[in-house]
């Protein structure tokens, strides 16, 4: 406990200081990689510890960079303000979706194409709403001179690095919490056997739903953070399912049900898909970064089939992050 502590402390000084080292484009790839990190972590909670297979997952992050974006952009709302209504209208949507799923014992890749169907219904959706500027695009406004970015929660690639960094760590707080708390247990139990869970006491159903309400509000904060960094919305962007993809790849390859391993995943895949689209676009290769994926994904079940993070963990004897 106290190894892995003394580890965290380390982990963050050290990202902390790394700003008066590295340049704009280096601090934008890190905080890329704290936010795929932290969802990640959302995602992780919903599968890698309750069990249930989602791939639907653009959904929450689409209606949250959404929703933040037009509260700002249409009314003038703070996105101190559009995130927690991100998170609550995330959280309902995720609730909705599962239970509609697990009213009728909907399982396994069964529950994963309902997650899929619900993305995919909601991009269409957006792509012929003129609300949302249809498939021509939502815009932010510029920034102006006059900006504050920790009032805007807009600003230069120091400030997102910042910014995202600590979203990385209350994000990762706050799973340490719950799957060290009896929910956790319940989620585990359930994962494990639902049925033998359901024999036990344990009320399966409301702690489904629960992991994915909590997981899909998370990411819907994610989403906000996903449109005050680019700017720009898109449905098939952050909608789409190569978002959903996107979002699974790293806790997969650092490790489902641990606490670090989508961290540890992060800090692999988004390097190398920035590297692979560098490749791509030098030998005008469409499609590389997928094709790398599936190496690095092939390469994983076949050395390292609970990912990267757990003989990581054993070596370096931090059982409680396993």
């Amino acid at each position: 406990m106290k190894r892995a502590h003394a580890a965290a402390a380390a982990f963050l000084a050290v990202l902390a200081l790394v700003p008066a080292a590295a340049d704009d484009f280096q601090l934008s790839v890190l905080a890329l990689i704290f936010l795929f990190a932290y969802i990640g972590i959302a995602w992780n909670l919903m599968m890698g510890y309750a069990g249930q297979l989602s791939l639907g997952h653009a959904l929450y992050i689409g209606v949250g960079a959404y929703t933040v974006a037009i509260l700002a952009e249409r009314y003038g709302v703070t996105p101190w303000l559009g995130m927690p209504v991100a998170f609550a209208l995330c959280a309902a949507l995720a609730a909705l979706t599962g239970a509609l799923g697990f009213r009728f014992a909907v399982r396994g890749v069964y529950f994963a194409l309902l997650t899929i169907a619900f993305a995919e219904f909601t991009r269409i959706v957006f792509e012929h709403w003129e609300f949302v500027g249809k498939t021509g695009g939502f815009f932010l406004r510029a920034l102006g001179p006059d900006n504050r970015p920790w009032s805007s929660l807009r600003g230069d690639a120091t400030f997102f690095y910042y910014a995202l960094l600590c979203t990385l760590a209350l994000g990762w707080a706050l799973s340490a919490a719950l799957v060290s708390s009896r929910i956790g247990y319940e989620w585990r139990a359930i994962r494990e056997d639902e049925d033998a869970a359901r024999a036990i006491g344990v009320r399966a159903f409301r702690m489904k739903v629960l992991a994915a309400s909590i997981s899909g509000g998370l990411t819907g904060i994610a989403g906000g953070w996903f449109a005050l960094l680019g700017g720009s919305l898109f449905p098939e962007t952050v909608l789409g399912m190569r978002m959903s993809i996107d979002v699974i790849i790293a806790p997969i390859v650092g490790g489902l049900g641990s606490l670090s391993g989508p961290i540890l995943g992060a800090f692999i895949v988004v390097p190398l898909n920035e590297l692979s689209r560098d490749l791509a676009q030098h030998f005008n290769i469409n499609g590389l970064n997928f094709l790398i994926y599936g190496a690095l994904l092939m390469m994983i079940v076949l050395f390292a089939p609970h990912g990267l993070w757990p003989p990581i963990a054993r070596l370096l004897r931090l059982h409680r992050w396993k």
